[in-house]
């Protein structure tokens, strides 16, 4: 059975940012839809029932924020993901919004890189809780246990080995940049060194015994069978 793309609902009143967003989030597979205010977006919230929707905070009719209280009182949305695009990086602002409902900020001026980052991290992280088992030709990356199984052999990984497999096997054939890597497996708080991902590359390779993950010289690497 066909799985249809993830819908994304984009609402900015900036022509140029909903244009940049949504270029971006289309290349990554993503189908995207837009509205240019608050009132807007609710309307167009309840006839696509997105997966996602990315609201900027200070939108003309309704604000980000009342949109997303709006949407959060009907069961429909209750568990949608929702990303707030934001000036405001006070924590003041931030404590408002997640209490409001929001799964995630993003600040202005927009790296679409790292808005494409965190809408698939999101996903991944539905898709974790979801306990859906990856498979890709014979492998197998199960999210609950942490057990990475090969022809239905276990193959044991620590914590950030797994992670690491989990983020490439996510999305096979695509190359993740070494920041990117660095900040959906450490995070952002961390503080660790490019030989970092080298090592966990290497050991991860060592104990699968399979040569699945293939170094895109200078760039990142990427999950390939």
């Amino acid at each position: 059975m066909e799985v249809r793309p993830k819908r994304i609902l984009i609402a900015d009143d900036e022509p140029d940012i909903l244009e940049i967003v949504s270029y971006n989030l289309g290349k990554e597979g993503y189908e995207t839809y837009t509205a240019k205010d608050g009132n807007e977006a609710i309307e167009r919230a309840k006839q696509l029932n997105p997966d996602l929707i990315i609201l900027d905070i200070m939108m003309p009719k309704k604000t980000g924020v009342e949109v997303c209280r709006i949407l959060r009182t009907q069961p429909l949305f209750q568990d949608t993901l929702i990303v707030f695009l934001t000036a405001l990086n006070d924590d003041a602002s931030h404590i408002k919004g997640l209490e409001t409902g929001a799964d995630d900020y993003v600040s202005k001026p927009i790296s679409p890189k790292v808005l494409v980052s965190r809408v698939n991290a999101l996903f991944r992280r539905i898709h974790k809780e979801d306990g859906k088992t990856l498979k890709i030709g014979n492998i197998s990356i199960d999210p609950v246990r942490f057990i990475v199984s090969i022809d239905e052999k276990e193959v044991m990984l620590a914590k950030k080995e797994f992670e690491l497999l989990f983020l490439l096997g996510s999305k096979p054939g695509r190359v993740f940049l070494r920041n990117e890597i660095l900040s959906q497996v450490w995070g952002t708080d961390v503080i660790v060194g490019d030989r970092t991902i080298d090592v966990h590359i290497r050991k991860v390779r060592q104990k699968l015994g399979v040569d699945c993950i293939t170094t895109v010289k200078g760039v990142g690497y990427k999950f390939e069978i």
